[in-house]
């Protein structure tokens, strides 16, 4: 399922799933979006790819990195409604890393 923005003046195309990653990246907590431990979870483009957004025809998928010390259940409630507010339907969040930024 993508739902492309028309192409004005050169400006690249804007996906769906350009869409969910940006609200996932807004969400307090959330350091990056994380590929999958092969670069497995992506959403394919022409010449492109958006690593850590899957998104079908009746769910989404979107595996995140989040920062400590940020609550687990409560950062993915609020990806989930994140994305939620850009494509309907279920939304499958996995956490695939923390980071610690106070780590060396």
């Amino acid at each position: 399922m993508t739902h492309e923005a028309p192409e004005t003046a050169g400006e690249p195309e804007v996906d769906v799933a350009d869409q969910v990653a940006a609200a996932v990246l807004a969400v307090p907590g959330v350091h990056a979006l994380h590929p999958g431990a092969f670069g497995e979870i992506a959403t394919y483009l022409p010449g492109r790819r958006v690593a850590g957004v899957r998104v079908a025809d009746e769910r989404c998928e979107v595996h995140v990195v989040l920062q400590y010390p940020a609550p687990l259940a409560a950062t993915t409630d609020a990806v989930r409604a994140a994305v939620r507010a850009v494509v309907p339907g279920p939304v499958d969040v996995t956490v695939g890393d923390v980071v610690d930024p106070a780590a060396p």
